[in-house]
């Protein structure tokens, strides 16, 4: 059998291209070498499917509106973490996305995890087979800094050696592409980190090139859909200042037991948000439920009293409007780690069906078992854990409470 993959004719990808791309590359993980990938998937075929793919995201706008008709379902998806064969297994129990069957994936498609080129080109198939069916928004780990340093840029030089910083740069100018959030059926917000602060423009003492400086205000409050979609994604590394601070927040923030909108000290960046800015934001908006991810068990481990993620979900704020839940859609992470013990967690995922899509339905999965055995890209063992403080942000030290007025 013929296993190299190419470009369709005109362009026109299909879905029997889609599931075959889908079973290459799950044959190329398990028989070939990863140098030997550009033999079955070149060069001119990643690239052709990059860029297609590219130039649908980029004119997303930051929040897409996901539409969905009474005989359709959407399926949620959370970080899958270069887990392609967990990646195949979810859809294949989900159902793939079709005409009737929604996708969205909340990002951190790539790191940590072996697969992480060939899980994102699947998803990017997915895209351009069904533009407006499957949704990829933009996870923390699809930027330079994380892709760096958790493994990526070494895993796509390894693959594809003399061409893989080309194919590195292609791949993070997707990145930025992707869109930020979702509201889903007019009352659900998915969103990687969750939720953000609101900024001010105001004049600058030093004008920059347009006369205008931004800052975050030093009471923190919570910042609006309005407030998001003005905001400005196309950076490899959304900062925790500046015009990109609010990109800051949504890849990077995290749910607290505690009310109040406070900087996220353990990460560096974004923000912690309590239950009554949970309560505003969805009260705000006319929306039920929140759903995020970012959290895998390695995280949850580290932060006192916020449930373990064994089962791939929780549900952190229960409040009078409706709910906020973290999904984490990469079961057994994470691939490579420095200890023995394994919190051995299930995946999940969110399907949304009429009459009511604001009310989740949970499926758990196992892993995959056994993984190809392949080595890791990235010092799992002396890497600084993506969880602890990063220094890339800033912000004041006080906590506010939840307020637009």
């Amino acid at each position: 059998m013929d296993m190299v993959v190419r470009w369709p004719e005109g362009g026109v990808v299909t879905v029997d291209w889609v599931m075959g791309l889908g079973n290459v590359l799950d044959y190329a993980s398990r028989n070939l070498q990863p140098s030997q990938l550009p033999d079955v998937i070149p060069v001119s075929v990643a690239d052709s499917l990059i860029l297609a793919a590219s130039k649908l995201m980029h004119r997303e706008p930051n929040c897409v509106e996901v539409t969905v008709e009474a005989s359709s379902r959407v399926v949620l998806v959370g970080d899958v973490h270069g887990q392609l064969h967990d990646v195949l297994n979810l859809v294949q129990l989900a159902g793939p996305p079709s005409s009737n069957c929604i996708f969205v994936f909340n990002g951190d498609y790539v790191d940590r995890g072996a697969w992480g080129f060939e899980t994102y080109i699947y998803l990017l198939a997915w895209k351009v087979l069904l533009p407006h069916r499957v949704f990829l928004l933009r996870g923390n780990h699809e930027t330079k800094f994380c892709t760096s340093t958790y493994g990526f840029e070494q895993e796509v030089i390894a693959k594809y050696k003399e061409y893989g910083k080309h194919m590195y740069r292609k791949l993070l100018g997707c990145f930025e592409g992707h869109p930020l959030a979702a509201r889903v059926a007019n009352c659900v917000f998915m969103a990687h980190g969750g939720l953000f602060r609101q900024i001010e423009v105001e004049s600058s003492q030093k004008k920059g090139k347009f006369g205008k400086g931004y800052r975050s205000k030093k009471t923190l409050k919570l910042g609006t859909l309005e407030d998001l979609a003005k905001a400005r994604r196309g950076v490899l590394d959304p900062s925790g200042t500046g015009s990109n601070v609010i990109p800051g927040d949504v890849l990077w923030s995290d749910p607290s037991l505690n009310n109040g909108l406070s900087p996220n000290q353990l990460r560096g960046i974004g923000l912690l948000f309590g239950p009554d800015c949970t309560q505003e934001f969805l009260e705000k908006h006319k929306l039920k439920l929140i759903v995020r991810s970012h959290e895998g068990p390695d995280a949850r481990d580290k932060r006192s009293g916020m449930e373990d993620m064994d089962k791939g979900y929780t549900i952190d704020h229960v409040v009078k409007a409706g709910k906020l839940i973290t999904l984490f859609s990469a079961p057994d992470y994470p691939q490579f780690q420095a200890t023995e013990e394994r919190y051995n967690n299930k995946g999940a995922y969110i399907v949304l069906e009429a009459p009511d899509f604001s009310k989740p339905q949970f499926f758990e999965f196992d892993a995959i078992k056994p993984r190809p055995k392949v080595s890791p890209y990235y010092d799992f063992v002396n890497v600084i854990d993506s969880d602890e403080e990063l220094e890339l942000g800033s912000g004041s030290d006080d906590a506010s409470a939840c307020s637009n007025n």
